[in-house]
């Protein structure tokens, strides 16, 4: 049994990572912000902290004394409009953490930092590998990519290994991404969906099966110290995505383009290659993505 630490744990992800570590019987503390205390009470330890805050994140470090650390805090929406906090939070808070780690007189043996695929950024079609330059389109894969390099920094110090996570979705994802929106309005009936290009393919992943990647890389002594992208290696349309969540609902509702969420030269296709994951962790379960929109229409 390990003990880990995970920031944002009261996160989409981090309740999800929390379960699959605690379903191994590992010892798990979370990180979470104030307003997230009460959700996750009593499914782990919590430590509330801002790691913004360099002496709470060195007190969160000290208290916690992880073996291993699961990095998830961040601004996770492409659209957040602040663009200050999104670097703050995705950049400098990174740093907070990392700084702490490194101090600890017994550092953890793994530290897994969740970047984004994001940082490929628009212009890159076909299948992705780690080895494709970044492109950064937005604010938040700047923050992402420039987090990765701070990260190196530690490299010498710290046992890191950064992940790009491809799209994923599950129960419990926020209606303002672009899966549980859509399922969001099939649970309510809604006559119509606003939506943009309904015609690009984008790789989906089940967050089961992420954060299952992610305790494997974290076992893994060959992971530290290399990024890995983490994808289905399949890509499907957004059009046969609604069309199999309206399917599985038994509902039919009407798409209404909205010339606001098109995005100007857009990749028709974006998929991610898992080949360098699969060769250092072994071959992964796929959940089909029926299963998991199912899954999510079932959940309240």
């Amino acid at each position: 049994m390990a003990r880990y630490l995970i920031t944002g744990a009261g996160g989409f992800t981090g309740l999800h990572m929390a379960a699959e570590l605690l379903s191994q019987g590992h010892e798990v503390h979370g990180a979470v912000r104030d307003d997230h205390a009460a959700v996750v009470a009593g499914l782990f330890t919590t430590h509330v902290c801002d790691l913004k805050d360099r002496e709470q994140v060195r007190q969160l470090v000290e208290s916690a004394r992880p073996d291993k650390v699961v990095h998830l805090a961040g601004i996770a929406h492409v659209a957040h409009s602040d663009v200050t906090e999104i670097y703050e939070t995705n950049l400098l808070a990174s740093r907070n953490l990392l700084e702490a780690l490194a101090r600890l007189e017994t550092p953890p043996s793994a530290i897994l930092l969740a970047s984004s695929a994001n940082i490929y950024g628009n212009r890159h079609g076909g299948m992705i590998t780690e080895d494709n330059p970044p492109d950064p389109a937005n604010d938040y894969a700047v923050s992402k990519i420039a987090m990765e390099h701070m990260a190196r920094l530690f490299g010498d110090r710290l046992p890191i290994i950064i992940v790009r996570p491809f799209n994923y979705t599950g129960a419990g994802q926020a209606s303002n991404f672009l899966v549980p929106k859509i399922i969001d309005h099939l649970k309510r009936r809604a006559p119509a969906i606003e939506l943009g290009n309904i015609d690009v393919e984008r790789d989906w992943s089940d967050v089961r099966d992420v954060v299952t990647a992610y305790r494997r890389l974290l076992d893994c002594a060959k992971a530290v110290g290399e990024t890995f992208n983490i994808c289905s290696g399949h890509a499907t349309s957004l059009k046969e995505v609604f069309a199999l969540a309206c399917s599985l609902a038994g509902y039919e509702m009407e798409i209404r383009v909205n010339p606001a969420f098109v995005r100007t030269s857009e990749v028709a296709s974006l998929c991610g290659s898992s080949e360098k994951l699969e060769q250092v962790i072994g071959p992964l379960s796929r959940t089909d993505l029926e299963q998991t929109l199912a899954w999510m229409l079932e959940k309240a």
